[in-house]
């Protein structure tokens, strides 16, 4: 049913058992896998040391690992196209247990990878390759779990169920940012060179098998079901009807993604490292602060996911917009004087950049059931393969030669974006999808 407000009747029954145990299997595998594809940005710093010649400088290494970081979103839409065709043709499941499995394989390689001392230029080749690989699995994966929950969920509490599922791959980022501070605290410098760097990829090639295990118990979603059932999947090519009749979709879809790139590139993925190289900041409480901002993300998606099943998409993403803009300057003005309240203000902008959580109940919305998995997987990999890619590299040197406060002024341009967006759900009269 097409509107933007929940109403009364739109709410069929809560959630119950067999709902929770979905949305708990989902989203615990998908915090595994995002675990694997986010951690590589913690270690940055040391892999900058390890896959690049000694005599580069330390700047410019560190531009090369955030490329290889990059290159892995780069690499997302055709992971992410190729597996939402197959997941409107086929079926949500298969697609969602593919990915998780293709994220394993190069995680763990990852870990157990030689360096530059001991196998030259091919180490960072290697690297990028595997870099790739996590790239095209993680394409699939956010766009199908985000439709497989949502076709689970019954209507009227769509938002929630979305926002748990980002909870939960969010949660991969707090694993991530928790087991970084504990390697920081318990590892010289030296030992984190010499190995303790292996440990989070090799655990999350371990913890991705383990996902893949999981997601045997799942179903496939309901509304595929009946799809297939009546013979509505689509017989032309998934994306052709998505470029062909549903562009405005697509295009709120690209914007939203872009504030959600910055929200969790910047604020909660390079805040730890620059407030180390920029603010000089202690790497201890870098990493801290990192593990804060991630258990406060978390909630934020939760509560941005209710908020969108009370008040509707529209006033969650305006109010969720303009709570980022506000935390990310409170945070980096605070970084710029020293960083006296980086603690707090860091839970504070996480929270903020829960509004993460009001993104797919939005790009569900925007395209019909038969060509929803192709509609978001095209929209948000192409997205976030842009933003996602530039943004490390561009704060990088914005961060140079714009001053402490560059980051936070590209987060307000996505912010602004997102108030833009929310305007245009609160005044469109154009069809929305319920589910």
């Amino acid at each position: 049913m097409p509107h933007d407000t929940p109403s009364p009747s739109s709410i069929v029954r809560p959630l119950n058992r067999s709902d929770a145990r979905t949305l708990t299997l989902s989203a615990l595998g998908g915090a595994l896998e995002f675990y694997d594809f986010v951690v590589f940005v913690f270690f940055a710093k040391v892999l900058g040391q390890l896959f690049f010649p000694a005599n580069v400088a330390p700047w410019l290494a560190q531009l090369q690992v955030y490329g290889i970081f990059a290159a892995g979103y780069l690499a997302r839409p055709l992971g992410g196209i190729v597996m939402a065709h197959f997941g409107d043709k086929l079926g949500r499941k298969k697609m969602f247990t593919l990915s998780v499995f293709l994220m394993a394989v190069p995680t763990l390689a990852i870990g157990l990878l030689p360096t530059y001392a001991q196998l030259g230029l091919i180490a960072p080749l290697l690297l990028l390759l595997l870099r790739i690989v996590q790239g095209i699995a993680i394409g699939g994966e956010v766009p199908g779990a985000w439709v497989f929950v949502a076709e689970h969920a019954p209507v009227g509490r769509i938002g929630f169920a979305c926002a748990a599922l980002t909870c939960g791959l969010t949660a991969g980022i707090l694993i991530g940012s928790l087991l970084a501070a504990g390697i920081s605290r318990h590892y010289s410098a030296d030992q984190v060179l010499a190995f303790a760097w292996r440990i989070p990829f090799v655990l999350g090639g371990i913890f991705g098998f383990v996902a893949v295990w999981l997601r045997r118990w799942l179903s496939e979603t309901p509304v595929f079901a009946a799809l297939r059932e009546r013979k509505q999947l689509t017989q032309e090519l998934p994306l052709k009807a998505v470029l062909r009749g549903h562009l405005v979709g697509v295009w709120l879809s690209v914007l939203v993604t872009w504030m959600l790139t910055a929200g969790i590139v910047v604020v909660i993925l390079m805040t730890p490292t620059l407030a180390q190289t920029r603010f000089h900041l202690a790497p201890a409480l870098a990493f801290e602060g990192s593990s804060v901002a991630a258990l406060f993300l978390c909630f934020g998606c939760l509560g941005s996911g209710l908020l969108v099943d009370r008040i509707g998409r529209g006033w969650s993403l305006l109010l969720g917009s303009l709570a980022l803009l506000v935390t990310t300057y409170a945070l980096y003005l605070d970084l710029a004087a020293g960083g006296a309240h980086f603690l707090p203000l860091y839970a504070i902008a996480g929270f903020s950049v829960g509004v993460v959580g009001v993104v797919p109940s939005v790009m569900v919305a925007a395209f019909p059931p038969a060509i929803r998995f192709t509609g978001i997987s095209f929209s948000y990999n192409i997205a976030y393969a842009i933003f996602g890619a530039i943004t490390p590299p561009l704060i990088g040197w914005f961060a140079g030669k714009l001053g402490p406060l560059a980051p936070a002024h590209y987060v307000a341009i996505t912010a602004v974006v997102g108030v833009v967006v929310a305007l245009y759900l609160l005044g469109s009269r154009r069809a929305f999808y319920e589910r």
